[in-house]
C-alpha cells in the first residue's frame, strides 16, 4: 500500500468513528450559507450538492444567500458562528481578495475561516448579447480604441476576479471601457441578456446556457485551452494576451476551531457527492468545470496563492468596494 493509500485509509477510518459524535453533535439542518445572491454560479453549485449532502450527513441541508460588500456579509456571517459542523461557507474566488478590498475587513481572512474543500473552478469568458456589433475582442477593442469608456461590462462585483481579470486585459489592450459591477453573477447576466452592458464577465458555467440558448455570443475565454463547451471562441492567448489566464473558482470554509473530524466528514460527502454521475456531468458538461475536489490542506495552500496574486492587482489598481 503506497504512503498516499495508507493516508486515505487512516482518513476514512476516523471520520467512521468520528461520524455518531459528529452527527449526535449536529441539530437536523445544516446550513450552507452562500454569500451571493440567487442565481450565479455559487448559488447553482450550492444547491447541486445539497441533495447529496442532505443524505450523507444525516441532516438537512440548506442553502442561505446572505449577499453584499463583495462577499464579505455571508462570509463574516459563517465566520462569526459556532465551529460545530453546522455552518459552512461555499463561496467564489473574490472571497481571496477581500482582506484587500476592505480597509477594515469584519473577520480575519486567513484566521477565522478554515479550508475544506477546493470543488474546482471555471475559465472566465466575455460574451455579449446576440444582437450587439461584436464580433470577437478584436473589434471591442477597436471600439474601445475609438470612443474610451463608451463601452460597458458587467461583473459579479468589484474586486471580483472576473473584474480584476478584465483590467489587466484593458491595460494590455491600452484601453478604457466602463464597468458596472453587480452583487452576483445571475443580475450581470441578466442585465447583459437584456444588453444594459455591452459585455460581461463571468465564469464559462454562469454564462454557457445563456450562450447555448442563443441570447449571449461568446468573445473570449481566459482557460489555457479550448473549451468542450466553447470550440469555437478564442482563448485569450489566441486573442494576443498570451499568459492572461483566469478561473472562476468554488470552495468551502468552515467557522475557525470546526473539529479536524467534522471537517473531514463534510470534505468526504462533498467528494462522494461531485462523483455522483448526474452531479459530475452536471459540473464537468453544464459548468465547463474543472473537477478538484481537493483536501483541506491542498485548498489552504491554492488559496494563500490566490489571495497573493490578486491582492497585489487590488491594491495596484486602487479598486473600492461596491
Amino acid at each position: 500500500m503506497t504512503i498516499i493509500a495508507r493516508r486515505g485509509a487512516l482518513g476514512a477510518l476516523a471520520v467512521a468513528l468520528a461520524a455518531p459524535r459528529i452527527a449526535a453533535a449536529q441539530s437536523n439542518t445544516i446550513r450552507i450559507v452562500v454569500p451571493f445572491a440567487p442565481g450565479g454560479s455559487t448559488d447553482a453549485v450550492a444547491r447541486l450538492v445539497t441533495p447529496g449532502l442532505t443524505q450523507r450527513l444525516g441532516a438537512t441541508v440548506v442553502v442561505e444567500n446572505r449577499s453584499g460588500a463583495a462577499g464579505s456579509i455571508g462570509a463574516d456571517a459563517v465566520a462569526k458562528a459556532r465551529p460545530d459542523g453546522q455552518t459552512w461557507l461555499l463561496t467564489f474566488d473574490s472571497h481571496a481578495t477581500i482582506s484587500a478590498l476592505l480597509r477594515n475587513p469584519p473577520f480575519d481572512l486567513m484566521k477565522d475561516l478554515d479550508p475544506v474543500m477546493l470543488i474546482g473552478g471555471s475559465p472566465y469568458s466575455i460574451a455579449t448579447k446576440a444582437d450587439k456589433p461584436f464580433r470577437d475582442m478584436a473589434a471591442v477593442v477597436a471600439a474601445a480604441k475609438a470612443k474610451p469608456d463608451g463601452v460597458s461590462y458587467g461583473s459579479t462585483g468589484n474586486g471580483t476576479i472576473g473584474h480584476l481579470t478584465m483590467i489587466l486585459l484593458c491595460e494590455r489592450a491600452g484601453i478604457k471601457m466602463t464597468h458596472v459591477p453587480y452583487r452576483s453573477g445571475g443580475l450581470a447576466v441578466n442585465d447583459a441578456v437584456a444588453g444594459t452592458v455591452d459585455m460581461m464577465i463571468g465564469s464559462s458555467a454562469l454564462l454557457l446556457p445563456h450562450i447555448n440558448g442563443g441570447t449571449l455570443r461568446p468573445l473570449l475565454q481566459f482557460g489555457p485551452e479550448r473549451l468542450s463547451g466553447l470550440p469555437n471562441t478564442q482563448t485569450s492567448t489566441e486573442a494576443g494576451f498570451p499568459g492572461l489566464i483566469a478561473e472562476a473558482w468554488w470552495g468551502v470554509f468552515a467557522p475557525h476551531g470546526t473539529p479536524a473530524p467534522m471537517v473531514a466528514r463534510m470534505n468526504a460527502a462533498l467528494r462522494e457527492t461531485l462523483q455522483e454521475d448526474r452531479v459530475k456531468r452536471v459540473m464537468l458538461e453544464t459548468q465547463q468545470a474543472r473537477l478538484v475536489m481537493s483536501s483541506p490542506e491542498e485548498f489552504a495552500r491554492f488559496f494563500a496563492a490566490e489571495v497573493a496574486k490578486w491582492s497585489q492587482v487590488v491594491r495596484a489598481s486602487g479598486i473600492q468596494p461596491d
